[in-house]
């Protein structure tokens, strides 16, 4: 079955880096497009970014745009999320995801940023 597991979350200050993980197995990998969406605290699941099947077309949602970047590692089947500049309201729940909706998605890392 689709298993995804991310990694690399934690507690860091206002304008640190963070780089997410997420370990994917029980598909194919390299055939999907890819995707990572948050949940904030009492809010619903929100796009974060996407890449596509090869790695070299990317969108951001316009929140993360010029500070986050997505790659993948296609030979072991990694995602990664690369975090700049972080800020308060960058806080959540961070999904690795088959989805923009995140309706398959792992259990999450969380990511919070102290101001």
């Amino acid at each position: 079955q689709v298993q995804l597991v991310e990694s690399g979350g934690g507690l860091v200050q206002s304008g640190g880096s963070l780089t997410l993980s997420c370990a994917a197995s029980g598909f194919t990998f390299t055939g999907v497009w890819m995707f990572w969406v948050r949940q904030k605290v009492g809010k619903e699941i929100e796009y974060v970014a996407s890449i596509n099947n090869a790695g070299y077309v990317k969108y951001y949602s316009d929140d993360v745009k010029g500070r986050f970047s997505i790659s993948r590692d296609n030979g072991n089947n990694k995602l990664y999320l690369q975090m700049d500049n972080l800020g308060p309201d960058d806080t959540a729940l961070y999904y690795c995801a088959r989805d923009k909706r995140g309706s398959i998605r792992g259990q999450g890392t969380q990511v919070t940023v102290s101001s």
